[in-house]
């Protein structure tokens, strides 16, 4: 499960994925296929979160990783480029951003 704090020494990456109604599903099953057979058991990956708005036009990847070097291994390997090419196939645009928690907030 992906922790969100501050004081975290991780790499928190944020892609969003632009879709329309129609190919929300697919894009969202092939997602949901390179975590559990690819991405998931790459080194350094800790936890992520795909999240689709109620439109089914966008998809929100929330994923964290060790260091940021790993996140971008993971993303030149030949098997993530290949799968990068289907994702692009099934959405207007995606664009993955690295980012560093600036604050949180909760109820407590």
């Amino acid at each position: 499960m992906p922790r969100i704090a501050q004081d975290a020494t991780v790499q928190t990456v944020i892609t969003t994925f632009e879709m329309t109604p129609g190919t929300c599903q697919d894009l969202l099953d092939a997602l949901r296929a390179a975590y559990a057979e690819f991405i998931s058991k790459q080194p350094g990956f800790i936890a992520a979160g795909l999240h689709v708005n109620d439109a089914q036009t966008r998809i929100a990847n929330y994923s964290q990783w060790e260091r940021r070097e790993d996140f971008l291994a993971m993303l030149r390997t030949d098997e993530m480029r290949a799968r990068n090419r289907k994702f692009n196939d099934l959405c207007k645009s995606f664009e993955p951003v690295m980012y560093d928690v600036a604050a949180t907030f909760d109820t407590k």
